[in-house]
C-alpha cells in the first residue's frame, strides 16, 4: 500500500473513498490530461477502504447522480482529499527528495570549478536549507523553487533552455498552468484563433519532460521546439 493512497470525499453525511496512485491522482486532481483508469487501483467505490465496506449503487446515485464507478471516482478525486498515513508520507517525500537530488546533481554545476556537485553534497545542502518537499507535486514542478532556495548556500549554475511552445486553443487552459509551473514564460501571445504561442525558459534537463507533457496535454496537436541553450 506504500504506493497507493485513499482519496476521500464527504457529502450528505456519508464518506466515500477510492484507492488511487498518489502521483497520478495529484495530476488528475489538478486538471492534468490523464485517464481516470490510470489513476484508480481497482474499480470500486467504498464507504471505508480499511474495512472493505463498499458503497451501494443507491447512495452513489443519490449523492453523485450516477453509479458509474469512473464518473463517481472523478468527483471524489477532484473534490475530495488524498489521505496518507504517516509512513506513506515519509516514503513519498523521501522518493521525491532522491529524485530532486539526482536532478540537481545531473543538471547543475559549481560555477567556481565547472564540475557537477556530487549527490551527497546536494543532499547535505538540502538538509541545511530545510527545504520542504511536497509528496504529491511532480519533481519538474518543484525543482525550480528548490534550486532557487538551495543556491543561497550552495554555488549552483544550471544549464537552461529556451523553448518555443504552440498550444491549440482548446488546450490552452490546461497547458498554460503547467507551463507556468515548470519554467518561466518569457513571452506569450494569442493568435486570432486562440492558439497560444509562447517562449518558456526551463532547466535544460527538463526538455524531454516538457515535450512529452505538452504532447500529452494536447493529444499530440501541440508543438515544442528548443530554440537556444545556455
Amino acid at each position: 500500500m506504500s504506493k497507493q493512497v485513499v482519496a476521500r470525499y464527504n457529502s450528505h453525511g456519508k464518506k466515500f473513498e477510492v484507492v488511487v496512485y498518489p502521483d497520478k491522482a495529484w495530476i488528475f486532481k489538478n486538471q492534468g490530461n490523464i485517464d481516470i483508469r490510470e489513476v484508480l487501483v481497482g474499480d470500486m467505490i467504498y464507504y471505508d477502504v480499511g474495512r472493505g465496506l463498499k458503497a451501494s449503487p443507491e447512495d452513489l446515485k443519490s449523492v453523485f447522480g450516477t453509479d458509474d464507478v469512473y464518473k463517481v471516482a472523478e468527483k471524489i478525486i477532484r473534490k475530495g482529499e488524498l489521505q496518507l498515513t504517516a509512513q506513506q508520507r515519509r516514503e513519498m517525500i523521501e522518493s521525491k527528495r532522491r529524485q530532486i537530488i539526482d536532478f540537481i546533481s545531473r543538471n547543475c554545476i559549481d560555477p567556481r570549478t565547472g564540475l557537477p556537485h556530487p549527490p551527497k553534497r546536494v543532499e547535505l545542502a538540502l538538509e541545511e536549507a530545510r527545504i520542504g518537499i511536497d509528496p504529491f507535486i511532480p519533481v519538474e514542478v518543484q525543482v525550480e523553487k528548490v534550486i532557487k532556495t538551495l543556491s543561497r548556500i550552495l554555488p549552483l549554475k544550471i544549464s537552461r533552455a529556451i523553448a518555443a511552445v504552440k498550444i491549440p486553443p482548446q488546450y490552452v487552459g490546461k497547458a498554460y498552468g503547467y507551463l507556468s509551473k515548470i519554467g518561466r514564460i518569457t513571452r506569450s501571445e494569442y493568435q486570432s484563433d486562440g492558439t497560444l504561442i509562447a517562449e518558456i525558459e526551463i532547466p535544460a534537463g527538463l526538455q524531454n519532460t516538457l515535450i512529452e507533457k505538452v504532447n500529452a496535454l494536447t493529444k499530440g496537436s501541440g508543438d515544442v521546439k528548443i530554440i537556444s541553450r545556455k
